[in-house]
């Protein structure tokens, strides 16, 4: 059922990443729910159980560690709470799921400080508030989540009556549409794996379970998903996942063309998924032909963490499981250990343990090198395009020999991903999350840092010098629409000012003087900014004379960048 749902999100993800709400071309929720699915089934493919406890707890904790982004935290959260409540249970019937759906949606709540209505929260509130109620008129679990999946419909349709900027678009909320895919996924297989007990009559039917157990393992086989499908017409038969170093390996190298490089995989492959974020892709591609892959890559760089599976050695594997992807009972015992925690601080020589240790997240080569001259340890690779997980924040912690650890996360879409790290570690280490949600602000805490003062101090401080930033972008838009009375054109340029757009233009220096003027105020004394990768030199120079001339009694700082996307960034401080 799980691995459905994943499926059915994976096929989606573009369509969820389009209702974002800015019509920017970084939107990526569809992305981030997607990985931190892809995260979760893949340590269940490993260590399925036929005990839905034990394999609720293996999916919790794989989305867990490869949460991404505000809606992939929050989906963890879900499952999280979901995984808690089935952990003691060999199967679930229609009451105890619905328990474990409202456990799912308590737990996700709490891991929120503002929960705001409107979102995937209130999606899978409604859902779950309805299985509690409708459980108590059904035993089938089939019947139960259509039930979930109409009022998650439901739920869905209304968020734009409870949250005016998604009305104001023409959309819904991106969130709650991937939660509604996974629900999708999970009935289309609920009703297909069940279907031969469906005629059994009232009188001699069992209660029908969330997952089948052993002793019907044979029966199950013969209405699976899986095994109504032959192994030989999984046509794109190898699930290939890995990384391209831009630039390094053998020379020359071709420039990095996403769009090419995707109409090139597509000839031959399908479920392409392409992250690119400064001198990292990470591609994930089903293929005919591997060695093509492979060599059409290497026109890029070098290759990393290459991963390559037979999908259709893997279908012959479930089929003779018997289970669809559930090991029997007995290969359970033989589950790899979890993961080990990350090393502790005890582990570390006693004089080499620092008072503090700094994690940013950043984008671009000057912007690393800016963090990392103000005394930033470990840069994560990062941003808008690419966010980091749970797990690659528990990661760079242990690698820091440092009593207290601050983490600067730069984006407010990895916000909850370092808080969800810093909670994991709680017992193990002291970690503090600076909710920055920018990278002038970041900039701005780890200038306001001071070495000698106690982490509560620094706490304070940081966070009270991110107040004072105020934070302007600039991008192109990715399609039309109208936002706050803009009536905003695709591939216009855009000015977004602390989140909110509040210029565009079809030329970029207008754009920037717009959003510059409505960022600037009286008494603002530092203007700083940070050029992109697409910012043109002879432009850059002639916002400089106007920024010259029209604030005289401002200090003006250029600084290059180097971040994708965003082709100028702002800062602006009194």
């Amino acid at each position: 059922m799980v691995l459905a749902g994943a499926e059915k999100l994976s096929r989606q993800a573009e369509h969820v990443n389009a209702l974002n709400v800015f019509p920017v071309p970084d939107g990526d929720t569809g992305t981030n729910m997607n990985l931190t699915m892809t995260a979760g089934v893949t340590d269940l493919r490993e260590r399925s159980s036929a005990s839905i406890g034990q394999s609720a707890t293996v999916l919790s904790k794989g989305l867990l560690m490869g949460a991404r982004g505000n809606s992939g935290v929050i989906l963890s959260q879900l499952f999280r709470g979901f995984g808690r409540y089935a952990a003691s249970h060999e199967e679930l019937n229609a009451i105890q799921f619905a328990a474990a759906l409202q456990v799912g949606v308590e737990t996700a709540y709490k891991a929120v400080v503002k929960p705001v209505e409107g979102t995937i929260l209130t999606v899978a509130k409604e859902a779950a508030k309805h299985a509690s109620t409708y459980a108590r008129r059904t035993t089938d679990v089939v019947e139960l989540m259509r039930e979930v999946l109409a009022k998650a419909q439901i739920a869905l349709d209304r968020t734009p009556e409870q949250l005016p900027v998604l009305k104001q678009v023409g959309v819904v909320d991106s969130g709650g549409q991937g939660l509604v895919y996974i629900y999708e996924g999970f009935l289309e297989y609920l009703e297909k794996g069940t279907s031969a007990s469906s005629h059994h009559s009232s009188s001699n039917a069992t209660t029908p379970t969330a997952k089948p157990s052993a002793t019907n393992a044979a029966s199950h086989i013969q209405t699976s998903a899986q095994a109504q499908l032959e192994t030989e017409n999984i046509e794109f038969l190898y699930d290939m996942e890995f990384f391209i170093n831009l630039g390094l390996g053998q020379e020359p190298h071709d420039r990095f063309d996403e769009e090419a490089f995707r109409q090139a995989l597509a000839v031959n492959g399908d479920s392409i998924i392409i992250i690119a974020d400064d001198d990292i892709v990470k591609v994930h591609v089903h293929s005919k032909t591997p060695g093509e892959v492979m060599t059409l890559a290497l026109r890029y760089g070098e290759i990393t963490q290459i991963h390559i599976l037979n999908m259709r050695e893997q279908h012959r594997d479930l089929l003779h499981a018997g289970m669809d992807g559930t090991a029997p009972p007995e290969l359970f015992a033989d589950m790899p250990a979890p993961e080990q925690a990350p090393e502790e601080l005890s582990a570390f020589p006693a004089d080499e343990i620092a008072p503090y240790g700094f994690i940013a997240v950043a984008s671009g080569a000057g912007i690393e090198e800016i963090f990392k001259s103000l005394g930033v340890d470990i840069v994560l690779s990062g941003g808008q395009t690419m966010n980091p997980s749970t797990e690659d924040f528990v990661n760079a912690i242990g690698k820091l020999s440092a009593q207290h650890v601050f983490l600067l996360p730069n984006n407010s879409n990895i916000v909850l991903a370092a808080q969800q790290a810093r909670d994991l570690l709680e017992d193990e280490r002291q970690v503090t999350v600076i909710p920055c949600k920018s990278i002038p602000q970041g900039i701005s805490a780890a200038l306001a840092f001071q070495e000698d003062d106690s982490p509560e101090a620094n706490t304070e401080q940081m966070t009270e010098a991110i107040q004072h930033v105020k934070t302007g972008q600039i991008t192109y838009a990715v399609r039309d629409t109208t936002f706050d009375g803009l009536d905003i054109k695709a591939g216009n340029y855009i000015g977004i000012f602390n989140s909110k757009i509040v210029a565009t233009a079809a030329n970029r220096l207008t754009t920037s003087k717009q959003l510059l003027a409505a960022m600037v105020e009286s008494g603002d004394e530092v203007i700083t900014l940070l050029t992109g990768e697409s910012a043109s030199e002879a432009e850059t120079a002639k916002l400089a004379e106007w920024l010259t001339e029209q604030y005289p009694d401002a200090e003006v700082e250029f600084h290059t960048g180097g971040q994708p996307v965003y082709d100028y960034m702002f800062s602006v401080e009194a």
